[in-house]
């Protein structure tokens, strides 16, 4: 069996990650925190630990990677210099991965590589990629130099551009979570008018087309999402009937930042037709599953 080392093992995306891949590889999973119920070989390590991390693989020996960890913080991440220093040290973890004899990485990179003033409906190969945050302009930047350093050592490599996840564990200030969290509290959710439209895709299912797509040889950048456009003031609308207190949310109350653009969906023509992947979760189930988790781990 092939052996695979997932970074950022214990985040939000990384843990249903490594329950998606544990039919199809040797999985060993790596993350600076320890995970409450390991799944799979767990090593603690900080990717941003280049020497640690070197290590780490020369000792595993992995022939696959899904590289998952980056900085996350909710409110941070956009704009963070520490994104900077997650692109160095994911050079150095590639650079060590090839050297080790890995043939295959999917790094996790972001739809705000794209240009969200001339995006919509997103198209890998088609739509402008001019990020606006320093986020999106290190995701992209990973992104590149990881696909022109593949094919200049003969590994393979994918780029997994992430929509809008949502599921259980996601950071509590988010959309979602925020919601259900202040409607189980019986308090008022302030949100905004919620017109603009998003893809929306439940973690597991990002999880599983992930693992999906280290399991083949499509190189590139791949769009993750649903492929569905779904206005915001919809998943508030079923996160509160989940709650059952839609007469607490507040539409309106908070303004939409004037630089929100009012489209943004992925175009998963590569997912769906060249993957040959599609989500089985539907977006109601979705969010009453994860309302539900919240109510049961409102103070996770």
């Amino acid at each position: 069996m092939t052996r695979l080392l997932i970074t950022g093992a214990t985040g939000f995306i990384g843990e249903p990650a490594v329950r998606a891949a544990r039919d199809h590889f040797e999985v060993h999973a790596a993350a600076r925190g320890t995970p409450a119920k390991p799944q799979a070989a767990f090593h603690r390590c900080d990717v941003l630990n280049v020497k640690g991390t070197a290590r780490l693989i020369e000792a595993v020996r992995p022939t696959h990677l899904l590289h998952l960890a980056w900085i996350a913080t909710p409110g941070v991440y956009w704009t963070s210099p520490e994104n900077h220093r997650w692109v160095e040290a994911s050079k150095h973890l590639l650079l060590t991965f090839a050297r080790c004899g890995g043939v295959r990485a999917v790094v996790a990179g972001s739809c705000a590589e794209y240009d969200w003033g001339a995006a919509g409906v997103c198209r890998e190969r088609d739509t402008p990629t001019r990020p606006h945050t320093t986020y999106g302009r290190c995701k992209l930047e990973l992104g590149q130099w990881a696909e022109a350093f593949g094919k200049a050592r003969g590994v393979s490599v994918a780029r997994a551009r992430m929509f809008f996840l949502y599921g259980p564990r996601e950071y509590p200030a988010r959309l979602v979570p925020s919601v259900a969290r202040a409607l189980f509290a019986g308090a008022p959710a302030a949100c905004s008018a919620g017109a603009q439209q998003r893809d929306f895709l439940h973690v597991e299912d990002a999880a599983d087309a992930l693992v999906a797509l280290t399991r083949s040889d499509l190189t590139g950048p791949v769009n993750i999402g649903s492929g569905e456009a779904v206005a915001v003031r919809d998943v508030i609308a079923h996160v509160a009937r989940a709650c059952g207190r839609p007469e607490l949310v507040n539409l309106g109350a908070r303004e939409t930042p004037a630089n929100e653009p009012p489209l943004l969906v992925a175009d998963v023509g590569r997912l769906r037709d060249e993957l040959g992947w599609r989500p089985r979760t539907d977006l109601a189930r979705g969010l009453r599953e994860t309302a539900n988790w919240w109510r049961l781990n409102r103070a996770a």
